[in-house]
């Protein structure tokens, strides 16, 4: 199998209903899994960054459903790795909205080297749920069209 024809390249016509769901489950999950499992330093520290960019991988894909799943993945990285690094900027302007609980989930108070790893694997899980579940075998079709 070429480069060109693997489930990873070939453009898709998701279902948005579908990554909606996606999006918003991450999403849910994330919540949850801060406010009841968040005394836990590994999953404080660690999960809820996978399942912030697993989001970001499923609203790409919701919002570009015509893209390949290598597109809205390196889509969404760069995405995450921009809001990343814009937290070593320090401006009075962004630090206000960065206190309102939107501003704050959405881009982050710190920068931190491992957010990067766990950004690289949330879309990874992405990327695998989407090949597994929604591309199966050669038809881009998929299970859930």
């Amino acid at each position: 199998m070429s480069i060109r024809n693997s489930p990873f390249s070939r453009p898709l016509s998701r279902n948005r209903l579908v990554y909606g769901s996606l999006t918003g489950g991450a999403m849910l999950t994330g919540f949850l899994s801060r406010h009841m499992l968040g005394q836990y330093s590994f999953i404080k520290l660690y999960v809820g960054d996978v399942l912030w960019a697993m989001m970001v991988f499923f609203g790409f894909a919701f919002i570009f459903c015509k893209w390949s799943t290598w597109r809205v993945a390196a889509a969404a990285l760069a995405f995450s790795v921009c809001i990343e690094l814009s937290q070593l900027y320090h401006a009075p302007w962004i630090d206000g909205l960065r206190r309102t609980p939107l501003g704050g989930m959405i881009l982050g108070f710190t920068f931190v080297w491992s957010d990067l790893l766990c950004y690289g694997l949330g879309i990874g899980f992405g990327v695998i749920v989407e090949v597994c579940l929604f591309q199966t075998g050669h038809n881009t079709r998929g299970f859930w069209r």
